[in-house]
């Protein structure tokens, strides 16, 4: 598994019970290359050797010298057994749609890795090693991002994976996409003859849906980490109440996450001059401010929710049928994405509502009804329109983020004539909840663009919390202050990648 491409790269090793969300962002970022120790190896090998006893003592195993599905019940001749397998991933690779991003086909290819070397899936030793060779000299196969129902597995998704490692598909190299054979020759790597089970090893598992909510969650923890930095700005713009935060408010009603929000946001306004007490200048604010430790900290207790079962996922082994250490071959139910499906179904809502009810406070903000500033924040209002189409768009992504929170995993179509009479379209789920999160960043960066603008109209930067006003910095550094009207787009959405990409606790 040596390759040049190692060097001054982090090495992390594949052991089937160690993988996190850290790892996976670094590997699938191209930052770290992947190994798997040899104690990982030898269970690869005694897996190996299960399989091949199992085929030579005449046993019928499913997937191994049976159909698949519906065919099960079909028993394929020894001779024809390495030809079954290549049969189901050109059978299988029928994807469509827009192809997945790489890093979420590099965090695929690891997770599938990471399962197969937990030693119950009976694949031989050479073909694992290809697949972490491709990982590590950078071959991505093209994989569509839709046609995988969530059980038996991710099936079409991984097919498009799979079918690189034996010469064909489609995968990217070095900017280019090439042929899968062609690409793995660039890389100098040969495709490999599947041999029993191979084919059902490399493909029946959930690495579709839990690579693309394994980077989603990563994206959501900066989105919530955001959306308690722009509620502080807005608190500071509009002289916000911080008496509705204290922890000993908090401490009647005890949910962990609510204080979590509350004291990370007193901590960050620590200093201002901006914030108010009760009473000072009004009794309380409206829920968007005074409930930001209720409705954040309940989206982050989804969030710890989530993480948990993706932390599950990732070390488990999805295959079928499962290859034991006591010699036996047992056809389960591991493949079935149910239990991330519902995760992503709740991150999908616990995002939006980080979006929902920063909304909330961007039209306190530009409604001149509500924040007595500027009406829209504009320097000449009428004249100009200022921040009032911004709040637009704002309502246009949580409208259509309250589409795409519909829960995914309600749904059920059978398939493969009724064998398969429940699935839990959970890549579904990862997707939607990806593109929620993406569209939450986006009405995030709205509000800090507003909030910036507000302190701006008031002249208040000197009044703000050394935090906030070191936020506020980087928020200008991509969108200065409005002095009059003129296209905010492309900066709204760099402020979005940015939110994306950076998390305040580094």
């Amino acid at each position: 598994m040596s390759n040049s491409k190692l060097v001054d790269l982090e090495l992390i090793e594949l052991d089937g019970l160690t993988l996190d969300r850290y790892k996976i962002e670094k590997i699938s970022r191209g930052m770290a290359h992947v190994t798997v120790p040899e104690a990982n190896l030898i269970r690869v090998r005694a897996s190996r050797e299960r399989i091949e006893k199992q085929i030579n003592d005449g046993k019928v195993i499913y997937g191994v010298n049976t159909g698949f599905g519906k065919l099960s019940d079909i028993e394929i001749e020894k001779d024809d057994i390495a030809k079954l397998q290549l049969n189901l991933l050109r059978a299988d690779a029928v994807g469509v749609g827009e192809p997945l991003p790489t890093p979420v086909v590099r965090a695929m290819m690891t997770l599938r890795a990471n399962s197969l070397v937990k030693g119950f899936s009976g694949i031989r030793e050479e073909t694992l090693n290809l697949l972490i060779s491709m990982i590590n000299a950078g071959v991505h196969p093209i994989v569509p991002c839709k046609g995988s129902v969530g059980a038996s597995g991710d099936l079409a998704p991984l097919s498009h994976i799979a079918i690189v490692l034996v010469g064909e598909g489609k995968a990217e190299y070095n900017g280019e996409i090439l042929p899968g054979g062609e690409a793995l020759k660039r890389a100098g790597l040969k495709p490999v003859a599947l041999e029993a089970k191979e084919g059902l090893a490399l493909i029946n598992g959930t690495q579709a849906m839990t690579a693309v909510g394994t980077i989603a969650i990563n994206e959501a923890e900066r989105v919530g980490l955001a959306a308690d930095m722009a509620a502080c700005l807005t608190m500071e713009a509009l002289k916000g109440i911080i008496s509705a935060f204290e922890s000993e408010l908090l401490a009647v009603r005890p949910h962990p996450e609510l204080e979590l929000v509350a004291s990370r946001m007193r901590k960050w306004l620590e200093g201002s001059k901006r914030i108010t007490h009760q009473g000072e200048i009004r009794v309380q604010d409206a829920y968007s401010i005074r409930c930001i430790p209720q409705v954040h900290g309940a989206s982050w207790q989804a969030f710890q929710y989530v993480e948990d079962r993706l932390k599950v996922e990732m070390n488990a082994v999805t295959d079928n049928p499962i290859v034991l250490e006591s010699g036996e071959i047992i056809s389960g139910g591991h493949f079935h994405g149910q239990p991330i499906a519902l995760a992503m179904d709740f991150l999908k809502v616990a995002s939006a509502e980080w979006a929902n009810i920063s909304e909330r406070r961007i039209e306190r903000l530009v409604n001149p009804q509500l924040s007595g500033l500027s009406p829209f924040l504009a320097v000449d209002p009428g004249l100009e329109c200022g921040l009032m189409v911004p709040q637009y768009a704002a309502a246009s992504l949580v409208s259509e983020n309250k589409v795409l929170a519909h829960p995914a995993s309600v749904d059920s179509i059978p398939t493969s004539a009724n064998q398969e009479d429940h699935v839990s379209m959970g890549t579904i789920a990862s997707r939607q909840a990806r593109e929620i999160i993406h569209n939450s960043a986006r009405v995030i960066a709205i509000e800090l663009i507003c909030a910036s603008q507000a302190i701006y109209l008031e002249g208040a930067e000197r009044d703000l919390a050394p935090k906030t006003r070191e936020y506020l910095d980087k928020i200008r550094e991509i969108c200065p202050p409005l002095e009059s009207d003129r296209a905010i787009s492309d900066q709204m959405e760099e402020l979005a990648q940015f939110i994306l990409r950076e998390n305040l606790l580094n």
